[in-house]
Order: C-alpha cells, then structure tokens, then sequence
C-alpha cells in the first residue's frame, strides 16, 4: 500500500495548478464537450475514442459537432493542450480519467452497462496509485461501488487509499444556446472524503459551480430524478394534448398561458415522442433498480410506456387525418417526414421518435421520405439499422407536389417552412411550428397532432 495522503495531496496540488493530465473516454456527444471545456479551463486533455475516423477528425480541427462554435477544435489543437487518440495507453499517462460512454437500453429495453464495463477494464489494465477515476455515464444507484469499483480493484489498488473514485453525471443539452459544459452546475458524489474533496476540487476550476453530495448512489440518482421528472410531465402534456383536444382546446395556448405563472408550474410542450440518450433511458435504470430492491415506481412506469407509445400513436393519427382530409388510405400514401433528429438543430438521432414514426408508417404500407439538412444520408444506428443509407430529399415546390401528407416531426431552424406551408396539400405538425411562425397553408390543410 502506499501512502494515502501522499498521493491525496500530490495530485489535489497538480490540480489547483492546472497541470493534473485529463483524459477523457469517450469523443461523443458529453465527453467532447466536457474535454473541449476542461482544455479551454487550462488543463492538457487527451480524449480517448475507439472510433480512429472520428479521432482523425477531430485532431485535422473539423467541427464534428454542429452546434460547436466555428474553430472550437481547431483552436483547441492548436493550443497544444488537447489532442484525441485510439490508444488505450494515453490513460497510464493521466491524473484524472473521465469515462464518458454510452449506457443505452438493452434490446430488451433494460439496462446495459457494457460499454461502461468495457471501459473501467479498459482503464483498470493501466490504472496506477493516485489517479482520480470519475464516471460520467447514467447508471442505476450503486453502480459505480458495486459493478465499476470491483473492476478498477481486481489489481490490488484499493479506492479512497491508492486511487480516487467518484461520480459525477453528466448534463449535456445539445444545442442549448443558453447553457453550456462551463455554465451548467456540477453534481459530484464519492464514498470517501479523499475522492470527494478530489473531483469537488476539480470541477470547481472547470464549471461556474459544483454541487457535492454525500455519496456515489446519490449522484447517480441525481440524474436519474431528473430525467425521470422530464419523463412524467412530457407523459402527462402529451396525454392532456389528447383530451383538450377532444375539449375543442389547442394544449400549446394552454401550457404558454400556464407558464406565465411565476412558482409552481414549469412548461413542458407536447410532441412526437422523446429522444436521445437521456430522457427514454434514466427512468428505465431507476424503476430496473427500485424492481431489484424489493420496490416499484409505478408512476415512472406508466409516463414511459406512455412515451414509447408516442410515435405508433402519431402514426394512427397520420393515417387518420389522410382519410379525413384527402380521402386517402395510409397504404399506398406518399409521406414526407420533416426532421429525423430526436430534437431540433442537432446531428443526433439516438432513440428518435421520428425514425419510430416513419418505421410505423412504412409497415402500414406508407411510402416514407425524409428531409433533414443534419443528415443528407441516414446513419446506421442501434434502433433503426434498416433506414441506414437512405437520402434526404431536397425540399422543393415540385418534391411537395408528390407527397400527401408532410409531418413536421423535428423542427429544426433552417427549414424552408413557408415553402411547406405554401404547398404541401396536408401538413400534421406535431411541433407547433407553423403557429408559432404565423404560417398558414397555402392551398392545403395544416393539423396538430
């Protein structure tokens, strides 16, 4: 064993002078962001990705996420502070590591912790005595101690003595304008006092403010709270969609009403169904975790299935509003669906709800295209691999003559909305964006759903 404090307070003083060596797992969507920010606070960062593509990508200076700023990583390569790479040994050489992997649902809509698995054996094989490890990846409470602490010990080092661990979850909203890696408060948790005092310390000079908890399992369920509190109210607006509906009254106008009350009540707006990594995926590791400890979250269990139900519902009203305003069967229709993405302005269609939609619509015998200036060509990915290679087709006067019906299921900014409006023959908007930009149809009928 070597000595705790030793290692405590040589590496507590290689942060507070910025010389402590980050590196971050993981080149996605929470640990670029985060590696950009932690090299734009004055630390030397090296990001570590499987993907050799996406490292070369990202070490020529190319914007791979669209939402950076122009030369955001050109700049930071230029520093000489931040580079990317494929090699696993860049961690023997760090003082802080930062997994920040992906952990999506299973094929059976649980929890699969895989790639964080993989990436504390990754990290476990070069671990060395006064390193600070920090998960960033949602999991369910207690799973850092029981499942990734288990893994970075099975060398001998212990946690708290040898090396540091600790959690802090990660609060990426892609494409916020508003808030970003440096401004969003930052959760941390560790078991011991050592770790805690450690990764407090470091994120206080990456981010405007830290907020420490008392433990690991409590900053994993941080994450899990939140995003189980945005799965149940975007559940309940969706549901309250349908019967002010079936009331005569327009939901959009309601919760715009609402919000201008100043306590109490937060707007949330309707909408095809929820996406990306976080929203569809917290709840499922919480109410797995409540199961598995003898207790229920049977409120959470019904907001998800009612969100998962979003898009096969959306697609029943296509079919729907086809044969109430043009008299047309959903099979054997033409339909153009507007935005792929799981939320708008964004190159992420991780768990969206319109690729469930326009997957939906094709089993019903529905001819589906899409329009997307994210993705000219559609990507693989885990949910929808059938879709991957397909084209966005160019939004024009002659491509709206030839579809029936045009379904707003992302609302990106630089769409060409009037141009819809003005000639698509139905519109189903599920956004609220042809009344939000007082846009009426030309010649055709416009529908919220």
């Amino acid at each position: 064993m070597t000595n705790a404090f030793s290692l405590f307070s040589t590496l507590k003083d290689r942060i507070a002078r910025h010389e402590a060596q980050i590196c971050t797992v993981g080149l996605g969507y929470v640990g670029l962001p985060l590696a950009l920010t932690i090299n734009e606070a004055g630390f030397p960062v090296t990001g570590l990705d499987l993907n050799t593509t996406r490292v070369a990508a990202i070490n020529a200076g190319e914007k791979v996420i669209s939402y950076f700023p122009d030369g955001r990583i050109r700049d930071a390569v230029a520093s000489g502070r931040f580079t990317a790479t494929a090699d696993a040994d860049a961690l023997a050489a760090a003082d802080v590591v930062l997994i920040c992997v992906p952990t999506p649902l299973s094929d059976t809509r649980e929890p699969d912790m895989s790639y964080a698995i993989r990436a504390a054996e990754t990290v476990a094989q070069r671990l060395r005595p006064g390193q600070l490890v920090v998960l960033e990846s949602t999991v369910w409470p207690g799973a850092t101690r029981t499942v990734i602490k288990p893994i970075l010990e099975a060398g001998g080092l212990r946690a708290g003595d040898d090396f540091f661990l600790a959690f802090s979850p990660e609060r990426e909203d892609p494409g916020n304008a508003s808030y970003s890696t440096q401004t969003i408060p930052k959760v941390v948790g560790a078991d011991d006092a050592k770790s805690r005092d450690l990764v407090d310390l470091f994120y206080s000079q990456i981010v405007t403010k830290t907020v420490p908890v008392s433990s690991l399992a409590t900053a994993e369920a941080v994450k899990l709270a939140e995003n189980s509190f945005r799965t149940v109210n975007i559940a309940l607006v969706n549901e309250m969609k349908v019967a002010l509906e079936a009331m005569g009254v327009d939901v959009w106008e309601v919760v715009k009403a609402a919000s201008t009350k100043p306590f109490g009540y937060m707007p949330f707006y309707p909408g095809p169904g929820i996406g990306g990594d976080c929203i569809p995926v917290s709840p499922v590791y919480l109410s797995w975790r409540a199961k598995e400890v003898g207790s229920a979250m049977p409120i959470v269990d019904l907001a998800r299935a009612n969100n998962d139900g979003a898009p096969d519902l959306i697609a029943g009203r296509v079919a729907v509003e086809l044969a109430k305003n043009g008299g047309v069967a959903v099979k054997g229709a033409r339909v153009l669906i507007l935005g792929v993405a799981y939320k708008k302005n964004v190159e992420d269609t991780r768990e969206s709800p319109a690729l469930a939609i326009l997957n939906r619509l094709e089993e019903m015998g529905a001819a589906c295209d899409y329009h997307d200036p994210y993705f000219p060509v559609m990507p693989l990915t885990r949910d929808h691999p059938k879709l991957a290679g397909r084209r966005s087709v160019a939004l024009t006067e002659e491509a709206l003559d030839g579809y029936d019906a045009v379904l707003v299921a992302t609302d990106h900014s630089g769409v060409d909305y009037a141009l819809v409006a003005g000639r698509a023959r139905l519109i189903l908007d599920t956004r609220n964006v042809m009344a939000e930009r007082g846009l009426s149809p030309g010649r055709g009928v416009a529908v919220k759903i």
